[in-house]
């Protein structure tokens, strides 16, 4: 199908992210000790991201409701809305709410060039709505079923939109079941414009050699790695471009998935898989 509807404050679409906040996620990415955890870390991702989309929807006149978020974590705690402040308990919230209303504002120190090409750090202000954190199992198969609740209604709402976005960003199996269903549920919904896109992030927590946007499972490692990309939609044309234009090998059957990946892969895929194809 296209993926070309226009994405507008008349016609806006979403995005769900489904964060994985069970016990492993206080380890380190890959084997390196004394780094953040992978809960910091992703954090850290979804927080810049929804810096970047409120950044992405403002105008002269103020933040347009391109975009409506949910942010989801799942761990031992059960499935729920993880935006902390304001927007603590709201799930599915326009980008103009998500803009207006950050949790706290931390400086942080960033390195950059000044006028002489120099590079020298700077204290800058890093908005956060969303905390780490870890504990408990892993309950995929409820969190990806939460995801399917909310598109149903958004879909029922908004039947033109550019297709939802779903991406579960996880470091581990599921325990409550075979996710399997629930992704293939989710992802047979559509708009008129095409079917909602499930992607999937597995982050590192070993040494297994990383894999970005493959199109087929015989280079993973392991029936884990296998079963998440069976979950993860095909990138559409324009999310194609975008990846081989990073120097990735693509063909028609590249999925929405990067198994074993470090931050920066993290932050990359966030990046590309956020990215409108026609947005005014």
């Amino acid at each position: 199908m296209a993926y070309l509807a226009e994405i507008s404050r008349a016609n806006p679409s979403c995005f769900v992210f489904l964060i994985d906040q069970s016990g492993s996620m206080q380890d380190p990415f890959g084997s390196i000790t004394g780094t953040k955890t992978k809960a910091m870390g992703v954090a850290d991702a979804i927080n810049r991201l929804l810096q970047n989309l409120v950044i992405k929807c403002t105008k002269s006149e103020g933040i347009r409701d391109y975009y409506h978020v949910a942010v989801v974590g799942y761990g031992g705690k059960g499935v729920k809305p993880a935006f902390g402040g304001a927007l603590e308990g709201k799930t599915l919230i326009p980008v103009s709410d998500i803009g207006n209303h950050p949790f706290r504002l931390e400086e942080r120190r960033k390195k950059t060039e000044d006028s002489t090409g120099a590079i020298v750090e700077q204290t800058i202000k890093f908005p956060v709505w969303f905390d780490p954190t870890s504990y408990g199992g892993t309950p995929m198969n409820s969190a990806l079923q939460h995801a399917t609740s909310i598109v149903v209604k958004w879909l029922a709402e908004h039947p033109h939109c550019f297709p939802p976005i779903v991406i579960n960003i996880s470091d581990g199996e599921s325990t409550d079941g075979d996710p399997f269903q629930s992704a293939y549920d989710l992802m047979t919904l559509s708009s008129t414009d095409g079917d909602v896109l499930l992607f999937n992030v597995h982050i590192s927590s070993s040494n297994h050699q990383p894999c970005e946007y493959p199109d087929n499972e015989s280079m993973l490692p392991d029936q884990f790695g296998k079963l998440l990309f069976s979950m993860s939609s095909p990138l559409p044309d324009y999310m194609r471009k975008m990846v081989g234009n990073e120097g990735i090998d693509i063909s028609y059957n590249t999925r929405g998935f990067v198994f074993n990946a470090d931050l920066v892969s993290v932050i990359r895929f966030l990046d590309i898989g956020t990215r409108p194809s026609n947005m005014r």
